[in-house]
């Protein structure tokens, strides 16, 4: 069942003097902790919203990715899928999931195909970080690194300035990936680079448009299981 969070950036609690220490008693540890933070604003129609789904579906279902996820220090990640659009609308479709081997991970991928699209709306990319970030607190496991991936096709238009929520972040510990569909703004690259994208390791990705999106985030995911060295800006299918 989703989860709503809203206005989430209000909901910070002091978001920068906010710790997110792992409460006493838990032993259990996990490589990654993972947000995919999905664009669902008014400018993805229902065919672009399918194949973004699809995409993180097909990299959960794919032999590299699995492989890659086993194969890490614990074994182990956690994934969480948050959608965003307007500042009231982040919804997590399917909550943290522990993903350890092949069947983890098809079942992960057959809850996202099962997921129904939560929003549309304008494009607040600083509520969608803060309400990703709000969702760390609820993990219960250790996790080596802590990263949100956002995707999206638009720059931010209401809002807070995602580069004071990614700056806070940043200050935290947490990296901000981006991947950034070109169709409708093909300065979003740029755009994505100076104001969303943070932290350690971080990178950008880049797709002409929604068909491109499925290689691309089969890519990026496995940069992230992996923390591969990668150029700050890797081109899609440019």
């Amino acid at each position: 069942m989703p989860f709503p969070l809203a206005h989430a950036a209000a909901a910070l609690l002091g978001f920068f003097g906010l710790a997110l220490v792992a409460p006493p008693g838990h032993a259990t540890a996990v490589d990654l902790a993972l947000v995919l933070a999905v664009d669902v604003s008014e400018s993805v129609d229902a065919e672009e919203y399918e194949l973004q789904h699809e995409g993180i579906a097909r990299a959960f279902e794919s032999a590299p990715l699995i492989a890659a996820i086993s194969g890490g220090k614990r074994g182990a990640i956690d994934v969480l899928v948050l959608e965003w659009s307007d500042r009231d609308k982040q919804v997590v479709t399917v909550d943290w999931t522990r993903v350890v081997d092949q069947a983890t991970a098809k079942q992960f991928a057959a809850t996202v195909r099962a997921s129904r699209r939560s929003s549309n709306g304008l494009t607040a990319i600083g509520d969608a970080l803060a309400a990703a970030y709000a969702n760390f607190a609820r993990l219960e496991d250790v996790a080596d690194r802590r990263v949100i991936d956002v995707s999206g096709d638009g720059m931010a238009n209401i809002g807070p300035s995602p580069e004071v929520i990614r700056d806070g972040l940043v200050a935290e510990g947490v990296t901000v990936n981006g991947l950034a569909i070109l169709k409708t703004e093909p300065w979003l690259d740029s755009y994505y680079d100076q104001y969303v994208v943070g932290g350690p390791g971080a990178f950008l990705m880049q797709v002409e448009d929604f068909p491109s999106f499925i290689a691309a985030m089969q890519q990026k995911l496995l940069n992230e299981v992996t923390a591969a060295r990668v150029l700050r800006r890797v081109v899609g299918q440019r």
